[in-house]
């Protein structure tokens, strides 16, 4: 579908919104909470060891959250728990507890989908904010209001939503926020209520368990020849019928801002640190004004999938190409510490060290004499740094074994 552009100008053209978005990056475990905050996110969502959707990242324990929220609000961010799977009646009996504790910690919302669950959260946590999940497929303005009218402050909208529907929703609920995914994996389900994985392996995408079989490849099998496989594009890897592309928005901020969203929010909470560091570092500088070309360039170094801009101008394109990840850089050190040299009394006389300083890293992945490495640091453009003098810092060692294989 070709994009709306008199529509949205329109729509656009009489919204009063010109404040930046809160920028609200995902945590999997500390690691990625510290550098999100480092990078410039205003606020984080997280989840504990129940009631998420998703089970594979590293996540928090009960225990962990008081250092959590604390960490951030002391870089003035707010911390918002996900507890958005869909619960049976078994699985409620811990949660007024839960919920209680979390209160205690002093997270600033709960990210819900399932009534059940938004209701108990009114009852046992009155104090915290309540946010309704993309979960809950909201997709329209009369949803959004009953929410509302319930209690919550924030709607997630479904990513089915297009920017002139959102911006339409703003126009008419101005007092809800509205909160939209701008960056990372798109679930080929309406809003990620998918049910197959749970058909073919027994675990609930819908409880935080999905192990994304709509990446897998797939061939078609005739019924009066077993065994013999057809694939249904001509592909050495098989074919990929119901592989999205991942979402970037980078160069669309305006457009968001001008549409009245509140809150952009970038998917990942499983992935690394290096992928949080960069991303959220590429919105805060857009964000407060830098060139959206220029730093979604850096958005190429990350893991990622074919980027798209998902439904927000009309259709979602699906990638009919095969699953691999592309992913042009590697994380190769972290700065641990960086301080002035300080210069013998030798050195003082012939000025050597004025101005040198000396840098500590943490190596993440091998680098080599020549290497040109990108030095990524927040409310800075990105730093190329050319790795020379190695030998006199360390000694060649064969990193090889006796069959000339890397160790």
């Amino acid at each position: 579908m070709s994009r709306p552009i008199s529509v949205v100008a329109l729509l656009f053209s009489n919204t009063k919104q010109t404040k930046k978005p809160e920028l609200l990056a995902p945590a999997g475990g500390f690691e990625q909470l510290r550098y999100a905050l480092y990078f410039g996110a205003d606020a984080v969502y997280l989840a504990c060891d129940k009631f998420g959707l998703r089970q594979r990242a590293q996540n928090f324990s009960l225990a962990d959250m008081p250092r959590a929220v604390q960490m951030a609000h002391d870089a003035g961010a707010k911390v918002y728990v996900t507890l958005n799977a869909y619960l049976h009646d078994e699985d409620l009996s811990d949660l007024p507890e839960y919920l209680a504790a979390l209160a205690a910690a002093g997270v600033d919302a709960f990210i819900v989908s399932d009534l059940g669950v938004f209701a108990l959260a009114r009852e046992h946590a009155p104090q915290v904010d309540l946010h309704v999940s993309t979960q809950a497929s909201v997709s329209n303005v009369e949803a959004a209001r009953m929410w509302h009218r319930l209690g919550a402050k924030r709607i997630v909208t479904a990513r089915e939503m297009s920017l002139e529907e959102i911006a339409q929703l703003k126009a008419e609920l101005p007092d809800v926020e509205v909160e939209v995914f701008v960056q990372g994996a798109m679930c080929m389900a309406i809003s990620g209520r998918c049910l197959i994985s749970d058909y073919l392996t027994g675990r609930s995408a819908n409880q935080g368990n999905c192990v994304q079989p709509c990446r897998w490849s797939y061939h078609l099998e005739e019924q009066t020849r077993p065994g013999e496989l057809f694939p249904i594009e001509e592909d050495e890897r098989g074919t990929y019928i119901m592989n999205s592309k991942d979402l970037n928005m980078l160069a669309h901020l305006d457009e968001l801002i001008a549409a009245g969203v509140d809150s952009i929010k970038i998917e990942g909470r499983v992935k690394k640190a290096f992928y949080v560091a960069t991303v959220v570092n590429a919105y805060r500088q857009v964000l407060d004004g830098g060139d959206p070309a220029q730093w979604g360039s850096e958005l190429e170094r990350i893991s990622h999938r074919p980027y798209s801009t998902g439904f927000f101008y009309g259709d979602a394109q699906q990638s009919f190409e095969d699953d691999i990840y592309v992913q042009l850089y590697d994380w190769v050190a972290e700065v641990v510490e960086s301080r002035p040299i300080e210069a013998t009394a030798m050195e003082n006389d012939l000025d050597l060290t004025q101005g040198m300083w000396q840098t500590i890293v943490y190596c993440r992945n091998r680098f080599y004499e020549g290497d040109t490495l990108e030095l990524l640091s927040p409310h800075r453009e990105v730093t190329l740094v050319l790795v020379v003098g190695l030998e006199e810092v360390f000694p060649a060692v064969d990193a090889r074994d006796d069959e000339g294989l890397d160790n």
